[in-house]
């Protein structure tokens, strides 16, 4: 049997203990304070990450991993054995990532490397992975594997509602004017993934209607069916997560859910105290 290796990257969400459970790989996405790098996942929580950002009152810039980022990552699955190697990245549409994990493949004319480009992002991404890894795990060839991360890929929603429009402000990405008046109506956008972007999908007054609505998206979609696999999203907010993970099973049916940080190379770009859900649907639901 062929050894298939599984590589993502750290916009994939993707908690360390569930990555290491089905053995995939992460390659980090960077953050950049001025000259000071660091790497999502390895050495910046999003914890460290905001305290830092609130004591400089500036946001950094991300970057996708370098192509020797994933040279190291496919090297190190050569080397425990891996044939194979499939790697799903994070949305071409938002980042630069799958072309560069593309790129590193030449490093290696030889082998078999198959790069896919998620068109997701966060856990969506990450139970691609997930979906391949456990297919390998049951004795499913690469071909096999892909088709499944794909499948699970078509059948997976994510809902989140935002915070704050700070840190946006802070980014350019919207008017320090509208940031305060969206914080002055408590306003909440609620996010989507479409077409490989993170997208805002409507606008919520107050924290209780926009988990609420977020709760609602997520009943609409499973249509009273249970999801496959579900996880609360959040970007340093732990214990909101709780608090929203609590509403949601009062009124959903919910798998034993993975509560995953957003991790900096997203939390950076849509701010502290985001929640949300991602999810996907059993075959045929």
């Amino acid at each position: 049997m062929v050894k298939i290796a599984i590589v993502t990257d750290t916009d994939s969400s993707l908690p360390p203990e569930l990555a290491a459970r089905y053995d995939i790989r992460q390659v980090p996405i960077n953050i950049h304070f001025g000259q000071e790098e660091f790497q999502s996942g390895v050495n910046l929580s999003d914890a460290e990450l905001f305290a830092r950002i609130d004591a400089e009152k500036k946001l950094p810039t991300t970057s996708a991993p370098t192509p020797g980022q994933f040279h190291a990552a496919y090297q190190a699955a050569f080397d425990a054995g891996a044939e194979s190697i499939l790697c799903f990245c994070v949305s071409s549409e938002i980042s630069a990532t799958y072309k560069v994990a593309h790129a590193a493949c030449e490093m290696f004319p030889d082998r078999d490397i198959e790069v896919v480009d998620s068109r997701t992002l966060s856990m969506a991404q990450g139970f691609m992975a997930v979906a391949a890894a456990a297919a390998i795990q049951a004795g499913a060839t690469e071909e096999t594997a892909l088709a499944e991360a794909l499948a699970v890929r078509s059948r997976t929603h994510l809902y989140a509602a935002l915070a704050t429009l700070k840190y946006l402000a802070m980014s350019g990405r919207v008017g320090y004017l509208a940031a305060d008046m969206a914080g002055l109506l408590n306003i909440r956008p609620i996010l989507t993934v479409k077409e490989g972007k993170l997208e805002m999908l409507e606008k919520v007054r107050t924290r209780k209607k926009a988990w609420q609505r977020v709760i609602e998206l997520t009943a609409r979609a499973l249509d009273d069916k249970p999801a496959a696999r579900l996880a609360i999203i959040h970007a340093n907010a732990p214990e909101d997560a709780q608090e929203f993970l609590a509403l949601l099973r009062a009124q959903v049916a919910c798998p034993e859910p993975v509560v995953a940080e957003f991790t900096a190379g997203l939390s950076v770009h849509a701010g502290a105290g985001l929640v949300g859900v991602a999810f996907y649907t059993e075959e045929g639901a």
